[in-house]
């Protein structure tokens, strides 16, 4: 492989055309020793319970989903028949060694760069990062092992909720390319 970069380095002064051929068949043979090493980017996941009842709530989500799809954000949406704690569970299953980030009145509070700030950690990782917005009666005693944040000290319905979440979510996107979207 050495002699390949040295003699990519100093050239001969004439190319002709038998050089030129061991010059590329030098450079397939060294591609196809290279190894291939897949490269994966975290992705993020918005868990809701149930599909929004109100129309304008579902008209938000879906636009908020569409906005963000190309910044590998995905809404993913759960039967609201379930239980809090078989929620949970279905969302840890599929996770596995993914972060699973809880949101709850008792999380972490940021602020939009404190959003953007951790998309960027969230975008950076290996791991997927999965937010789970909760069922209208929050998780009760389920979840408290794992990571949390806050949308504010007020109490949401879930579906405002996920409203809030996917805005930050944008804005934090618009934050990182440094688009005008939000003026601070």
């Amino acid at each position: 492989m050495e002699d390949f970069f040295i003699l990519f380095e100093r050239p001969p002064t004439h190319l002709n055309r038998t050089c030129a051929v061991v010059f590329f068949l030098d450079a397939l043979r060294i591609n196809e020793r290279a190894p291939t090493r897949r490269i994966t980017v975290g992705r993020v996941f918005v868990h809701l319970h149930g599909k929004a009842k109100d129309s304008s709530f579902r008209a938000a989500i879906s636009d908020y989903a569409n906005r963000l799809n190309s910044d590998g954000v995905q809404i993913i949406e759960h039967r609201n028949l379930i239980d809090p704690e078989e929620y949970l569970d279905n969302i840890i299953k599929k996770a596995r060694k993914d972060t699973v980030i809880l949101l709850q009145e008792k999380g972490e509070n940021l602020d939009s760069i404190g959003y953007s700030k951790r998309m960027k950690e969230w975008r950076i990782s290996n791991n997927s990062t999965h937010l789970v917005v909760g069922p209208p009666g929050g998780f009760g005693i389920y979840g408290g092992d794992l990571l949390s944040l806050s949308l504010g000290k007020i109490t949401l319905p879930h579906e405002l909720a996920a409203v809030v979440l996917l805005e930050q979510l944008y804005r934090a996107c618009t934050i990182i390319k440094g688009l005008p979207y939000h003026r601070a």
